[in-house]
């Protein structure tokens, strides 16, 4: 009988400690949604628009918003109306925040970002990225390279429409130009050409 009491009151302590446990746990930190090797088409008329690749997708309910994040990176890419590739971004980390109620959207970038418009041949490269979809832009204030076929440019914050074809560095300091000029030569652009490539 003693031992009986003594199983049932261990039984009661343990269950209540992992109840205690339990309590404190809050679902809002927990992922409700995980995704491995997320990939996402959006597309138009029968065009591409974009594609999203991520190595997982964590999804989480904050209460004023739906949040997203990509711990292992993404990969997007971004199509013209005529379903060219026009621009590709990669990034280690991303966050991806909707609010409920408006049509409030960012995604942010972090770590190694670079952005590359493939038709203008220019590439971005910075630390931190944001990308107001609503607006239809990408900024930062942080420290950003600019490579372009006249040269490199770097300094702090970055203005362009979200397609990265007009990005301008807000505050240029330090900077070094290869200005090549030459009417002789022809830019292929390689990831929407079609037919053979010429042999060099």
């Amino acid at each position: 009988m003693i031992a009986t009491v003594f199983a049932v009151a261990i039984v009661v302590i343990s269950c209540s400690s992992s109840l205690s446990t339990a309590d404190k746990l809050s679902l809002k930190e927990v992922p409700y949604q995980v995704v491995d090797n997320m990939y996402v088409v959006q597309s138009k008329d029968g065009l591409l628009q974009m594609r999203i690749k991520a190595g997982v997708m964590e999804r989480y309910d904050a209460d004023t918003m739906d949040l997203e994040l990509f711990p292992k990176g993404i990969e997007v890419y971004a199509y013209t109306e005529e379903g060219l590739l026009e621009s590709e971004l990669f990034a280690d980390m991303a966050r991806h925040e909707k609010a409920k109620k408006g049509e409030e959207e960012i995604w942010m970038a972090f770590g190694r970002v670079k952005v590359r418009n493939i038709i203008k041949n220019e590439t971005i490269e910075t630390d931190t990225l944001y990308w107001d979809r609503k607006l239809g832009e990408i900024y930062n204030d942080c420290y950003v390279r600019l490579y372009s076929p006249d040269g490199f440019i770097q300094g702090y914050g970055l203005r362009s429409d979200d397609r990265a074809s007009n990005a301008v560095i807000l505050q240029p300091f330090n900077n070094y130009f290869i200005v090549v000029q030459d009417t002789t030569k022809v830019a292929v652009d390689s990831a929407n050409f079609i037919g053979p490539l010429i042999k060099k």
